[in-house]
């Protein structure tokens, strides 16, 4: 059985939805992030002190660790895809999915200062997007829309994986 991998901005809702997406398909969820922050004995904020490339190397070692893993439901952290040999280890393990958010949406329900890439604020979010969002669109395999009801991505996300299956 593949693996879902979610991936896309801080607070689009990768989280929430794998949560509950692995709820209803009996499937373990992990969020990549906590993965991450067991493996290196660190927190996230602790590994960006030492700099950005300190934290994408235990990024790398903790997609890495989850691809191994199947049948499972993985939130991507949302800078995954700034390395593209993150999605290719992905990809060889899952399927990729990317939650579509306007940074509109997400700077209205992100407290941005509990994040420690958007610790400087809501325009952090517009500026992030800007940089990502070709490469979320380059990387994944599907994507469902996040900008409306939960439910209703959760839905999608229901319909898509029993396509794949």
């Amino acid at each position: 059985m593949k693996n879902i991998v979610l991936i896309g901005m801080p607070g689009c809702g990768k989280s929430t939805l794998g949560r509950l997406l692995a709820q209803q398909l009996k499937r373990p969820f992990y969020d990549a992030d906590n993965v991450l922050e067991k493996l290196e004995g660190k927190t996230i904020k602790e590994l960006f002190a030492v700099s950005e490339a300190r934290f994408r190397d235990a990024e790398t070692r903790a997609v890495r660790h989850l691809a191994e893993l199947e049948g499972c439901v993985i939130a991507a952290g949302g800078g995954v895809v700034k390395r593209s040999e993150n999605i290719g280890i992905f990809k060889n393990s899952g399927i990729v999915v990317f939650i579509d958010r306007s940074p509109e949406k997400i700077v209205q329900d992100v407290d941005t200062e509990s994040r420690p890439l958007l610790a400087a604020g809501r325009q952090k979010v517009f500026d992030l997007y800007a940089e990502r969002i070709e490469l979320y669109r380059r990387c994944h395999d599907h994507t469902v829309d996040n900008n409306g009801e939960l439910e209703a991505a959760l839905q999608a996300l229901l319909e898509l994986v029993r396509r794949e299956s």
